[in-house]
């Protein structure tokens, strides 16, 4: 006999659930940005990932849009206490970038064009849990948000989701970004509330 009876499948998990703490929810998609939106002419385009050993694995755009992409959908936190819902994103995995990388690094500080940097555990970047995104609910990643291509770990805050993404440099030491030299956590997850040192 079935402990729980059929057609029993609980509460839906409402919004609170879906909400790190200190969070709200928005419909928006609000643009925050450190300095001026790089323009980024695609013919010029690169994305670079270089290993401790400094060896260097290079694609253009061309060879980047010809790569197997995947279509997710996550939500969204930003440090700033907004939350983006179910949000829909196209690009390549960090997997399939790095197959092809021999490291025994540990950290990665992401670059990007404007010469933003942020830094993430390599282990972040694996088993699905990182892509460089190139379109946002089916059309082109607008420049505002990050386009042509945009780092995207939906598990960290937003600002770990480095706009303009150029390239990954592979470390044996952790190196800080920009954001966590000037004060923001070295991690950021949102479910802990690591917004700033100390956090």
């Amino acid at each position: 006999m079935p402990i729980v009876s059929r057609g029993f499948h609980g509460r839906a998990r409402d919004v609170q659930h879906r909400l790190p703490p200190g969070q709200y929810e928005t419909t928006d998609f609000p643009v925050l940005s450190a300095g001026p939106t790089p323009a980024v002419d695609l013919d010029q385009w690169e994305f670079t990932i270089r290993a401790e050993t400094g060896a260097r694995h290079i694609w253009d755009w061309a060879q980047f849009m010809a790569l197997p992409s995947q279509t997710q959908t996550v939500d969204l936190h930003c440090v700033t206490k907004w939350s983006k819902f179910e949000t829909e994103w196209q690009g390549v995995s960090l997997d399939v970038l790095l197959e092809d990388v021999e490291t025994s690094a540990e950290y990665a500080l992401v670059h990007s064009y404007g010469d933003y940097t942020t830094n993430v555990p390599l282990e972040d970047l694996l088993d699905g849990q990182a892509w460089i995104a190139y379109r946002y609910n089916g059309e082109e990643l607008a420049p505002e948000h990050g386009g042509p291509a945009r780092l995207l770990i939906p598990h960290l805050y937003f600002w770990k989701s480095a706009k303009w993404v150029r390239g990954i440099q592979l470390l044996d030491k952790e190196e800080r970004g920009f954001w966590e030299n000037i004060g923001y956590h070295d991690y950021g997850d949102p479910w802990r509330e690591q917004r700033y040192q100390g956090d």
